[in-house]
């Protein structure tokens, strides 16, 4: 979730917000966002409400990582990779939740059918929005611009997909890219040019073990120890190559790409 904060806007069309503590099971709702990032006017998808207060595990196709959300609304309308963010809103056309994940009958998310789609209930959104907007930092709500060393990341289970994915990388140092060359911590899928990580000699395949002083056991152990980093602040990492040796670096983080 981001929340931006405009200059001088006015006379803006607004969305009317529900109330998502008074969704049943059964409610009408239709799902709206940017289907398959074709963009033009907002695909709808219709369905039903037909759980409420799951727990999911989502996945992101490009880095493989892996989050658990709870209470999550889940609904039948065939929501798709490019709605998430979008609204999805009750039979009076009001916003009760926000569209985030989906299961599908052929992967986790993508241009399969969705039979199962998920989003976070509006009220909890909009709890989040005024955590940022009244300046409450957390190790889950970042304020300002986030900080990027220049790297995706996922996980050493998906050694092979992850670099198979993102242009190969020599972890291990088996030349095929597929196998780690240790046991825990992030390992890096791919490395964006002109950034410090690239500077600092990271390559696909790296494995980076710690963080900020911090041990690195996981993609999702590095994202909680930058959760609240901004460009221009230093960030040491220790991590190792396909070889097997080690290595610390220092690097200066630069804004998120946009």
């Amino acid at each position: 979730m981001a929340l931006l904060q405009l200059q001088g806007a006015s006379g803006l069309p607004m969305v009317s917000v529900g109330n998502s503590s008074q969704v049943k099971l059964g409610d009408p709702v239709l799902a709206l966002g940017n289907a398959e990032g074709r963009g033009g006017t907002p695909t709808p998808a219709q369905g039903i409400v037909n759980a409420m207060g799951r727990t999911i595990q989502a996945s992101d196709q490009g880095s493989q990582v892996t989050e658990t959300l709870h209470n999550m609304l889940q609904t039948s309308a065939a929501i798709q990779e490019g709605d998430s963010g979008g609204p999805l809103v009750n039979a009076a056309g009001q916003v009760i939740g926000m569209d985030t994940a989906a299961n599908t009958s052929g992967s986790s998310f993508g241009s399969s059918t969705a039979t199962e789609g998920f989003a976070i209930p509006i009220n909890n959104a909009l709890s989040i929005a005024r955590q940022i907007a009244g300046g409450h930092a957390s190790t889950t709500v970042h304020i300002g611009l986030a900080g990027f060393m220049g790297i995706s990341v996922g996980r050493i289970s998906n050694a092979s997909q992850c670099l198979s994915n993102n242009g190969g990388g020599s972890g291990g140092g088996s030349g095929g890219g597929s196998v780690a060359p240790v046991s825990s911590g992030a390992l890096v899928c791919y490395v964006y040019q002109g950034t410090p990580a690239a500077a600092a000699g990271l390559t696909p395949g790296d494995v980076i073990t710690q963080a900020g002083g911090q041990s690195v056991s996981s993609p999702d152990a590095l994202t909680g120890i930058m959760a609240n980093d901004h460009p221009g602040q230093s960030l040491t990492i220790t991590y190792v190559d396909g070889s097997g040796s080690s290595h610390t670096t220092r690097l200066t983080l630069i804004p998120l790409a946009k």
